[in-house]
Formats: structure tokens, sequence, C-alpha cells
């Protein structure tokens, strides 16, 4: 999926489907810290496609609460 595809996905959730994406994120993270941490991680870019995507997720919440 495209960053633009995924961002426009992102906006049209609701803040709670937004915190539950939070919530997947942070967990597929730490699993891929684990992976790397026992060097079992083949793809090493996924750790900064992780990160962004929290990053994007957070942005949005944040950005929903001042609306509200």
């Amino acid at each position: 999926m495209k960053t633009s595809e995924r961002k426009k996905e992102l906006r049209g959730k609701a803040p709670t489907e937004l915190q539950s994406e939070l919530m997947e994120l942070l967990q597929t993270q730490f699993k891929l810290r684990m992976q790397k941490a026992t060097q079992q991680l083949t793809n090493h870019s996924q750790l900064g496609k992780v990160r962004r995507d929290i990053a994007r997720v957070r942005t949005l919440l944040t950005a929903k609460a001042r609306q509200a």
C-alpha cells in the first residue's frame, strides 16, 4: 500500500479505531525489535516503516483530540 493511500485510510478512521491501530502497531514494533535482538529479522526496513506508521497514527489522534 502506498503512503498516500495509508494516510487517507487512517484519516477516515474514528479515534477508537486509531487507538486500536496504534496498539497493534506497538505490538508489531515490539515483535520486530525482539526478532532483531535475536538476529532473526531479515527485512530491517520493516522497523522504520512501523515507526513511521506509529507516528502517523499518534499525529492523527492528537489532531482529532484538538478538534473535539
